[in-house]
């Protein structure tokens, strides 16, 4: 089909990162780093550093100034009605620069069989750059000044056999988010704030298209994260995500409503090497025409960083 056509270079995208990945593996294993456990975040289902639901200023991967790191990522989520799996790498420079892909598949359940389209799968990969623009969070750590980054997060969606449903809302295949982090830690309290500003037209981040015959412009939408440090290794906090909603006035009403989306989570590494994250997700409701529940559940993701 035209789409699987389309989509090779994109599919081979994420094996050549992965070599990438692989390569600095073996470099960056004997190579020293001075940067503090979990500093660098976790990864989010966007493959940029962060929280597990949002970007921060942070640069992910172990690298610091004049070295190159790299992260591989693999993350699950499952929800009353839903599921979904994330694939993620990213590459970064000097604790300044990173690029990111990340490719997430989400499994409808029992509300694509309601809808008439059993099986039905929901994929979008998302490549990711992002740069350091003011700040250390770690070595200015004592000064107000917050790490600030600035990102883009270039999205494609595939909404298979729902892409017709989708046409006729209005709601586009690609689009591209912006967003600018900025990231503090209080290093002596162990605590670490982010708020994010996303420019966006993404519905349910991109797994249902861009925009809509209603809504097509940008908007603005804030996103924040804290966490508590408790010791080198362990970490626990909480993010908020703002959400558009941008298909809710569309022809099926609040049928596709798009509610914020919340977590608790907790980080533990138990090497320089290795993270683990374990989340309570609350995502509101997706497609309440048919899931009329609010989407709570489980996330765990499994990160190594050189």
């Amino acid at each position: 089909m035209p789409f699987e056509h389309r989509s090779r270079p994109r599919r081979a995208a994420l094996p050549a990162l992965a070599a990438a990945v692989l390569v600095l593996a073996h470099a960056g294993a004997h190579a020293a780093t001075d940067k503090l456990l979990l500093t660098g975040g976790v990864t989010s289902i966007d493959g940029t550093a962060g929280g597990g639901l949002t970007p921060w200023a942070v640069i992910g991967s172990n690298a610091t100034e004049g070295q190159v790191g790299a992260t591989a990522t693999a993350s699950v989520v499952s929800t009353r009605n839903y599921s979904m799996r994330v694939a993620g790498l990213a590459l970064a420079y000097d604790d300044r620069y990173e690029v990111s892909i990340a490719h997430q598949d989400f499994t409808t359940g029992a509300t694509g069989r309601a809808l008439g389209l059993p099986g039905l799968h929901l994929k979008l990969d998302v490549l990711g750059a992002k740069v350091r623009l003011a700040g250390d969070a770690v070595l200015e750590s004592d000064r107000w000044m917050p790490q600030v980054a600035l990102g883009v997060e270039v999205k494609r969606a595939d909404a298979d056999t729902l892409k017709p449903v989708l046409d006729a809302l209005g709601a586009g295949t690609r689009g591209v988010d912006w967003y600018v982090s900025a990231t503090k830690l209080f290093l002596a309290q162990g605590i670490l704030v982010n708020a994010t500003l996303r420019a966006t037209k993404a519905n349910q981040n991109g797994l249902l298209g861009f925009g809509g015959t209603a809504q097509e412009r940008y908007r603005l939408e804030p996103e924040v994260s804290a966490a508590w440090l408790a010791n080198r290794t362990l970490a626990f906090g909480a993010e908020y995500r703002r959400k558009p909603d941008n298909l809710d006035p569309s022809l099926l009403g609040a049928g596709l409503k798009e509610d914020d989306w919340f977590d608790v989570f907790a980080a533990w590494a138990p090497t320089k090497h290795v993270s683990l994250t374990v989340a309570y997700v609350q995502l509101g409701r997706i497609v309440p025409a048919i899931a009329t529940k609010k989407q709570d559940g489980g996330y765990a993701s499994a990160q190594i960083a050189f």
